[in-house]
């Protein structure tokens, strides 16, 4: 049985009164969740970013690893993805109210994935917004993604439950506090990838479909999707690119990069299924030079490995008889 943290907290208390030789023993060290400190950076008039870790989810980042973004409007601030925990959202909320002196008065969730969304625990419900897929998808996992963040950060997920958005997003134009965005519903980094663009600065939020500088992530990707989608993304009139994660893009180059690493892992799987490789030797397989500064690419490449593997293998070796 789990301790409770108060009991957790009285032998740490205990512990500290200790003869120094006990209190050293690594046998009785614990570590706890510490404080998340978000910046904000502004990027745009009325637009902030607030960067995540280039790293994969961890204790000592708090899973705060996506991109958040801030726009300012005359009746409050607009907050994309309000991060992974419940600590995270609160600690966006005030950041927000700093940078640009009104509250938080809407939430959108750019696609289904806890280090996005479960922030959302921050703020009522009737105030976050997204596209009816990710609220499905959210409905049917987002339990599981709980429990999942609470296994791998422990403390730092004190308090945070799984919040529904009761705002269904449409594409199309949105008007809050005489700012106008355009809203696109697309797929193919999850079955719901909302972007956002706002039309005053030609700013585009891209979420997931979108990494700029760092390896992507696929535990939901139809990759044939995301390349799709990518093709829309890069007809529509913008300045600025903010993807999910890694550096804002104000030289046009993250669309670009984000294709290239889909269509190389997609050929190199195939490949490597042809070729016989198992699991471990296709996620040993080289790095293109023009990806191996990325960050994460040798985590997220043996991460697509499990994820498409299986399926690749089925379809290039099918059973026989069947």
């Amino acid at each position: 049985m789990r301790p409770h943290r108060r009991a957790l907290s009285a032998a740490l208390a205990c512990v500290l009164v200790l003869p120094a030789v006990v209190v050293a023993s690594p046998a009785l060290a614990e570590t706890f969740a510490g404080t998340y400190a978000p910046v904000a950076e502004q990027v745009a008039d009325g637009i902030w970013v607030v960067r995540g870790a280039d790293a994969e989810i961890r204790f000592d980042n708090g899973g705060a690893i996506a991109n958040s973004v801030f726009i300012a409007t005359d009746s409050g601030t607009v907050l994309v993805d309000p991060g992974p925990s419940l600590a995270y959202g609160k600690a966006l909320a005030t950041l927000a109210r700093q940078v640009t002196g009104k509250p938080v008065v809407r939430v959108y969730l750019t696609h289904l994935h806890p280090d996005h969304g479960l922030g959302a625990a921050a703020f009522a419900p009737a105030i976050v917004h997204a596209l009816p897929a990710t609220r499905h998808d959210i409905e049917r996992d987002g339990a599981g993604f709980s429990d999942a963040f609470y296994r791998m950060l422990a403390d730092w997920m004190v308090g945070t439950g799984v919040v529904v958005p009761q705002g269904d997003v449409i594409e199309g134009a949105a008007e809050i506090g005489g700012r106008r965005l355009q809203l696109f519903a697309m797929a193919g980094h999850s079955h719901g990838d909302l972007v956002i663009l706002d039309e005053r600065t030609g700013t585009l939020i891209a979420g997931d479909l979108v990494f700029h500088d760092r390896a992507p992530s696929t535990p939901h990707a139809d990759i044939a999707g995301w390349l799709a989608a990518l093709d829309r993304l890069d007809a529509l009139p913008k300045r600025i690119v903010v993807p999910g994660h890694g550096p804002v893009d104000t030289g046009g180059t993250s669309i670009a990069q984000t294709r290239g690493w889909l269509a190389w892992l997609r050929a190199s799987l195939r490949q490597a299924v042809v070729e016989g490789k198992d699991m471990n030797e296709a996620g040993a397989m080289p790095i293109p030079a023009q990806f191996a500064a990325m960050k994460v690419a040798r985590y997220e490449l043996q991460r697509s490995v499990s994820h498409f593997y299986p399926a690749l293998e089925a379809e290039v070796f099918p059973e026989i008889g069947r």
